[in-house]
């Protein structure tokens, strides 16, 4: 055997055979230890293989864990950019909404003092109208007042004018 490709195993150890010499190692003390140590080697590669086997299974699950945080970043990073966005739109809209709002503010504050201009000119114009009306109507009730003025005296000069005439013809 060489050193540099050295592996010992199990097998190896049960199948070393040593040499006997003079005054050499009692040979069923060597053959005791010589399975003691190829089971431990046993043991050894079995737990080597199961420890093995738990790193590879935690290597996966590093992985597994690394693929979902990277997951968990690129969903936080969208959740992010979303968010920007969503409020960025939002700012949009509200600033839309208020713009819409002044607008429409101005038309009904115009619209309203149109239609206030539209109903003084209306009472101006039903103020004049009344106010003709009613100098109309004084100037008619003058003349009735007048005719009936006239009749009046007409009726007081006839009446004595009559008695007068009553009063010659009975005297």
């Amino acid at each position: 055997m060489s050193d540099d490709a050295f592996h010992l195993t199990p097998g190896d150890v049960r199948a070393q055979e040593f040499r006997r010499g003079f005054r050499g190692y009692e040979p069923e003390q060597v053959e005791e230890f010589k399975q003691r140590v190829a089971d431990e080697l046993d043991r050894l590669l079995r737990e080597r293989a199961r420890i093995e086997e738990r790193v590879q299974g935690f290597q996966e699950q590093l992985r597994a864990f690394r693929d979902r945080e990277r997951a968990m970043n690129e969903a936080l990073l969208t959740a992010q950019q979303l968010r920007v966005a969503a409020q960025e739109q939002a700012e949009k809209e509200a600033e839309s909404i208020v713009r819409e709002a002044r607008t429409d503010a101005l038309r009904l504050v115009g619209q309203a003092q149109e239609e206030e201009r539209q109903v003084r000119e209306r009472m101006e114009g039903l103020q004049r109208q009344f106010a003709a009306y009613l100098a109309n109507f004084r100037a008619l009730l003058e003349r009735q007042l007048g005719e009936v003025e006239g009749l009046q005296s007409h009726a007081t000069i006839t009446h004595q004018v009559q008695t007068e005439l009553l009063l010659k013809r009975h005297a």
